[in-house]
């Protein structure tokens, strides 16, 4: 037989309105109140039923996450992460692919699935602020990525250019002077990867380091392929690169492979660093150095932030939210003399 409040009202000798306030979450109970229903609610097994709960009030317990790529294992850790954070909350995640096609972009964006789900937390590629400011969907949608800017939306995006300095300070205090940069886009709508080329070039004129075309690579995609297609090219220069700032961990596992190939050492030869800190990076040989952004946080807080908007919680204008990261050395480009210490740097 199924487990009523009534009944836990009865074990926990409260009202049942305070059952259903305790399992609700609709106002403040005392802790002693609280502890007395939640040991009757785990003596009795009591189970709620979240989807009657979320129909009672208008919705369907559902939200959506809607990626670019299926392939690529940082939108795997993300949303793994964002999937822990929404059960948390009692809401199923559903994952979205559009492949970075725009046309499949502005669909989900316009609220194509708005009659089965509560929110959307949209990973574009192509859409631009206009396309996002005049979407007319009324369901509540929140941002994470770095395609979109001042958006009338809530954001989660870590700091690129900040990013992108980090990993080229390392370099360069290794003692790398002809640092090549893999992963410039032959799209100019590619936010990312403008932002992650403009860290660099920022970072070589700090350092009083020229700015050498031949050693900008442009890629079609942002895959392991492509690391190591780019890196062959870099590899028929009169003079090759010393250092490689990858766009992400894919493109740097590809230059990797393509350095081996070619009878190089990493790092010896040439030092190699991405962005991303995806799990493959922590196994590969050598280990990848990389740029760590926070990826627990950026799916809890995209999912935080959604359910605040959906459930009419005190949320403000929407805003933009900036996860930190960290330097990850490790195998690839070891720290081999003092560096200056950062304050997001780390070892693993």
């Amino acid at each position: 037989m199924a487990v009523s409040l009534k009944d836990i009202a009865k074990r926990a000798g409260v009202s049942q309105a305070t059952v259903s306030n305790v399992v609700n979450g609709y106002r403040p109970v005392g802790e002693a109140t609280r502890a007395r229903v939640q040991q009757a609610i785990d003596e009795l097994g009591y189970t709620p039923n979240l989807s009657a709960r979320h129909l009672r009030r208008g919705r369907t317990g559902i939200i959506a996450l809607a990626i670019p790529e299926l392939n690529n294992p940082y939108f795997a850790e993300l949303a793994d992460a964002a999937i822990r954070a929404a059960t948390e909350r009692g809401y199923i995640l559903l994952l979205d692919y559009t492949d970075g096609d725009r046309d499949k972009e502005l669909l989900v964006a316009d609220g194509f699935r708005a009659q089965i789900i509560d929110g959307l937390i949209l990973s574009a590629v192509h859409l631009t602020r206009d396309d996002i400011a005049s979407r007319t969907s009324e369901t509540p949608m929140v941002l994470v990525g770095e395609a979109i800017y001042h958006a009338p939306y809530d954001h989660v995006v870590i700091d690129n250019l900040a990013a992108s300095r980090e990993a080229m300070r390392h370099l360069i205090a290794l003692g790398r002077r002809r640092i090549a940069f893999i992963g410039a886009h032959i799209e100019a709508d590619r936010a990312p990867s403008l932002l992650r080329l403009r860290g660099y070039t920022e970072a070589l004129a700090a350092a009083g380091l020229p700015f050498d075309p031949d050693l900008t690579v442009t890629t079609s995609g942002f895959g392991r392929g492509d690391g190591a297609a780019g890196m062959r090219a870099l590899l028929t220069l009169a003079q090759p690169p010393d250092a490689v700032f990858a766009f992400n961990d894919l493109i740097a596992l590809g230059a990797i492979r393509a350095l081996h190939d070619h009878g190089l050492r990493v790092p010896d030869d040439v030092s190699v660093i991405g962005i991303d800190d995806v799990e493959e990076g922590r196994f590969s040989i050598p280990t990848l150095t990389t740029i760590s952004p926070d990826k627990e946080m950026i799916g809890r807080l995209a999912v935080e932030k959604l359910l605040d908007r959906i459930e009419g919680r005190p949320a403000g204008p929407p805003a933009a939210f900036q996860p930190p990261f960290r330097l990850v050395i490790r195998e690839s480009a070891p720290s081999t003399g003092p560096r200056q210490a950062s304050s997001s740097s780390s070892s693993s």
